[in-house]
């Protein structure tokens, strides 16, 4: 009898290991969460059920309860089923709670029946009640309330502009008197109206999309199945304005810094600007370097401050270190490299010109076969304009590659020499035509009388000498005037003392024709020649 009951304890004992060494085995239990809640865990199979299985079969016969208007929790029931214990709605078994589930829980079957059956009938309460057709009125009341109200605000919104908008209109003259600029108006009141009305639209429509993109997360949280959105809507928003914050917070040190360079570059700026225009006025001589290399030189130094300052500032700049930022640099710096190729050329030949000072602003000067007075003086070009008012534009390039004449240059000092050549036959003495040329010279208007005109011979032709008269002026923008009057002047004077000018060559047979000097001035002593003579003039 003592050997009997040891070994049932025996066996009573190898029993309750074998059950605590299979719970602590076992596989974590499969969630039961038909609205995405979970209510409780399978762990263990019903006959050729997997755990998945009942777990999925529970779900679909809760969501079958859900779908039932008259769900009562009440109705929910345990009955005994053998060794188990079923949780029934009607005929419809959702689950049995076996042994092996009240040892693996250390409760007892009826203990999880309990809970199990009251996590349901909580979940599918919950659930008709939040998508129940009394919720679905309830939340269809707050969602035309919520559109009434947005429809209000945008009525009031439109209301408060039209407002302003007549106010504007009313107070226009006094509001809106123009915008100018250094004596050019940029906007006249009308357009400064209008541009006003722009903005003011601008201003409303931002406003109304305001207050639409904070509707549309209230009118999506209204309805669950569309809270989502809410919140994604919020997060799309929030979270890069969330990122742009810090960012900018984090980017305050380099911005600082290149305050910092962009203030110091400013000063250097307005500092070789005070000093350039010192040079320019006289105030300030240096020993060497003259007045007009002030403003060019002053442009160029402030190029390279501005380059330098660009330079230091790069690696400061927001994604500086990308790839796609540096590409993008790369390309364009190609771009420039090839298409100002020439502008470059342009730039290079306006620094050499300016320190060259081959000319002036106002000079007369001559450019290949372009003969005008300098109006503009820049880095690309020079401007010249012709005495017939044509404005011509010379790339600097060209003048540096060409040679340069400029008539004003000593014209006030040594005064600009004005030269034309006529020719007279052999028969008139040499003095005789002196005289008459600079007879000619001084009833010229325009010549400085205080430098006496000469004249050179510098041909013994076949038939004719040719006589150069030179004279002085100091007004070079005059020439083509002053050379039309001492041409008429010459006219008159040879045609006064009966001296023929040969001049274009021409070719005359002296039978007893009339000579070239007009009947009132030809002397009274004067014969025809008796033979013929072949004369001929070239200049």
């Amino acid at each position: 009898m003592r050997l009997l009951c040891s070994i049932i304890c025996c066996c009573l004992l190898l029993s309750g290991y074998a059950q605590s060494d299979s719970a602590n085995n076992l596989k974590p239990g499969v969630p039961v969460k038909p609205f995405g809640d979970t209510l409780f865990f399978i762990y263990n199979k019903i006959g050729p059920l997997a755990p998945a299985e009942r777990a999925a079969q529970i779900e679909r016969k809760i969501k079958m309860l859900a779908d039932n208007p008259l769900f009562s929790p009440d109705s929910l029931i345990i009955s005994p089923n053998e060794d188990n214990l079923d949780v029934s709605y009607g005929e419809v078994i959702l689950f049995s709670v076996t042994a092996r589930d009240s040892v693996i829980l250390h409760q007892s079957r009826d203990s999880i029946a309990r809970y199990n059956k009251s996590q349901i009938g909580h979940a599918v309460s919950n659930y008709q009640e939040e998508f129940g057709w009394k919720a679905l009125l309830y939340r269809l009341l707050w969602l035309a309330l919520v559109i009434a109200i947005f429809t209000g605000l945008v009525i009031l919104i439109n209301f408060v502009f039209r407002k302003i908008k007549m106010r504007l209109i009313k107070r226009k003259e006094r509001l809106f008197k123009g915008l100018h600029l250094s004596g050019y108006a940029i906007m006249n009141p009308s357009r400064q109206l209008a541009f006003a009305f722009t903005v003011l639209r601008m201003i409303r429509i931002a406003v109304i999309l305001l207050v639409l993109y904070f509707t549309l997360p209230v009118v999506f949280s209204i309805f669950p199945w569309t809270k989502g959105l809410a919140d994604t809507l919020l997060h799309w928003t929030l979270d890069p304005l969330k990122t742009v914050l810090a960012k900018t917070v984090a980017y305050l040190p380099k911005l600082l810094t290149i305050i910092v360079i962009y203030l110091i570059t400013r000063g250097l700026v307005r500092l070789v600007g005070f000093l350039s225009k010192e040079v320019a006025n006289g105030n300030l001589v240096i020993k060497g370097f003259y007045a007009d290399w002030a403003r060019p030189t002053a442009s160029g130094i402030k190029f390279l401050l501005y380059a330098f300052m660009f330079v230091v500032i790069f690696p400061y700049l927001p994604g500086s270190d990308s790839k796609v930022f540096q590409g993008v640099s790369v390309f364009l710096g190609i771009l420039f490299s090839l298409g100002s190729s020439s502008a470059i050329s342009n730039i290079i030949a306006g620094f050499v010109i300016t320190y060259m000072r081959p000319f002036r602003i106002g000079d007369r000067i001559k450019l290949g076969d372009i003969t005008g007075d300098v109006i503009e003086k820049t880095l690309l070009v020079t401007r010249l304009r012709t005495i017939k008012n044509e404005e011509i534009t010379v790339p600097n390039a060209s003048i540096l590659n060409g040679h340069t004449i400029n008539y004003s240059t000593s014209s006030q000092e040594l005064g600009l020499i004005l030269h034309t050549t006529v020719t007279i036959g052999y028969d008139v003495p040499w003095n005789v035509v002196h005289g008459l040329l600079l007879k000619a010279a001084m009833a010229t208007e325009g010549l400085l009388k205080d430098k006496a005109p000469f004249v050179l011979q510098t041909a013994l032709n076949d038939f004719a000498v040719a006589y150069e008269l030179n004279v002085y002026t100091d007004q070079p923008n005059k020439m083509a005037v002053i050379y039309s009057d001492l041409h008429r002047q010459i006219h008159i004077a040879f045609d006064a003392a009966g001296v023929e000018i040969m001049s274009p060559g021409y070719v005359a047979h002296r039978d007893g024709n009339h000579t070239t000097i007009t009947p009132e001035n030809r002397p009274k002593d004067y014969q025809t020649p008796p033979f013929n003579v072949h004369l001929s003039s070239k200049e």
